[in-house]
């Protein structure tokens, strides 16, 4: 098969034929003139034109064969459209907007920075970093515009750090498929209220269940913008402040007690916040012989544990008699983080027990956020809060595709 067949084969062509392949150095040139049987068709809606004047040479990157760089040279024609009532360049089935690559190389690349680094994909097709970021921005911009965001019910609201230091992105999860719906730059009020923006009042009012941690910012925002939605305060962040308090009273009863207390609890910082079930026997036998010994981490530990049970009722009024009786406990122990703890559950008691109305947590989403740092991690981290979040649809928003006659798999 000649080339310019292959060339043929694997692009939409229609309205336009290859005149001629010639290599040039290490590219091969395949040079495209308009059919003169076909009108050219207008950029802007489509419809036929009539031919005003032509325009210089264009060259467009295509996926290159056995590894030698394909390179499209085509002069663009301008159309008079009388729907429009204007002048616009005519329309290239094989482009990819006004991008110097065709749209099959711009989905060949995307799909391979989904699994590799920018940077090694640019090397493995001869091509600048900036051309593969051009092509995954046209495949997420494309797979943004056309995916439906109709069905989705039940949401997830976290935050990830972009690099060192305190600089995050806000992600929202699509708690029923796994995927990634939005992200923005910032972990501030006003990122999250961008979020509801983009969604739209309409698709607000849908939603049934929203889960983010108990930070006040985002909860100001969820109850403004999506009044019918059940706020549930995710499981997993409300445990994650039980293991800080706890951790609290070990290392503030080793500094009351000095070095002779320090000796005997030193490297027992897991026994108190693993559970039960995780311990190894050795591990179970010195837990055993520390609570014979009446330490307030004991009693810290024993509440962490009586805690953990609240999670498994069924019925939200059997849960929420449980946590009263947990919380006077707790309140009542003489240990000042723990209290602490018991407080900020009783400030955020509605959403806790939404979770048993509405069983919905981050768990899935705290697998994506560790997938978000793998994709940040593969590429040494990005420079830009823009590019970090292109490639994060790109690995976690299941976009659609633009079609392509051009076969990768």
């Amino acid at each position: 098969m000649l080339v310019s067949q292959l060339i043929t084969t694997t692009l939409p062509l229609q309205g336009f034929r290859v005149m001629g392949v010639a290599k040039t150095g290490n590219e091969l040139i395949a040079r495209i003139v308009p059919d003169k049987r076909c009108k050219p068709l207008c950029s802007h809606c489509g419809g036929t034109g009539r031919h005003r004047d032509t325009r210089g040479d264009r060259r467009f990157q295509h996926v290159p064969l056995w590894n030698i760089a394909v390179v499209l040279v085509y002069a663009p024609r301008r159309v008079w459209c009388s729907a429009c009532q204007g002048i616009y360049v005519e329309r290239l089935p094989w482009a990819a907007g006004k991008r110097r690559q065709t749209r099959a190389l711009a989905i060949f690349l995307a799909t391979w920075a989904k699994e590799l680094p920018w940077s090694r994909v640019a090397t493995l097709f001869r091509c600048s970093w900036g051309t593969v970021a051009s092509a995954v921005g046209y495949v997420v911009e494309y797979g943004l515009a056309n995916r439906s965001l109709d069905s989705i019910r039940l949401i997830g609201v976290d935050e990830i750090s972009r690099k060192r230091g305190h600089v995050y992105l806000t992600n929202v999860y699509d708690l029923e498929h796994g995927i990634l719906l939005w992200s923005g730059e910032g972990r501030t009020k006003e990122t999250l209220e961008e979020f509801f923006r983009f969604l739209g009042p309409e698709r607000a009012a849908k939603l049934e269940g929203i889960c983010c941690d108990m930070w006040q910012p985002y909860v100001d925002v969820i109850m403004s913008n999506a009044p019918n939605a059940t706020l549930v305060f995710d499981k997993f962040h409300i445990v994650r402040h039980l293991m800080e308090a706890v951790d609290e009273v070990r290392r503030q009863e080793i500094n009351e007690k000095g070095k002779e207390h320090r000796d005997l609890v030193a490297k027992t910082r897991y026994l108190w916040l693993k559970n039960p079930w995780n311990l190894t026997d050795r591990q179970k036998n010195r837990l055993g012989v520390l609570e014979k010994l009446n330490l307030k981490i004991s009693r810290a530990y024993l509440l962490k544990e009586a805690f953990r049970r609240f999670w498994d009722y069924r019925l939200l009024p059997w849960a929420e008699k449980y946590l009263r009786k947990w919380f006077w406990w707790a309140t009542h122990s003489r240990l000042e983080p723990m209290r602490k703890f018991a407080w900020l559950v009783r400030r955020h008691e509605a959403g806790i027990l939404a979770y048993f109305k509405l069983r919905i947590t981050n768990g899935s989403v705290e697998g994506l956020n560790n997938k978000a740092k793998v994709v940040s991690h593969r590429a040494y981290g990005f420079r830009t809060a823009k590019t970090f979040i292109l490639n994060l649809y790109l690995s976690m928003g299941d976009l659609p595709m633009p079609e392509s006659t051009h076969r990768f798999v």
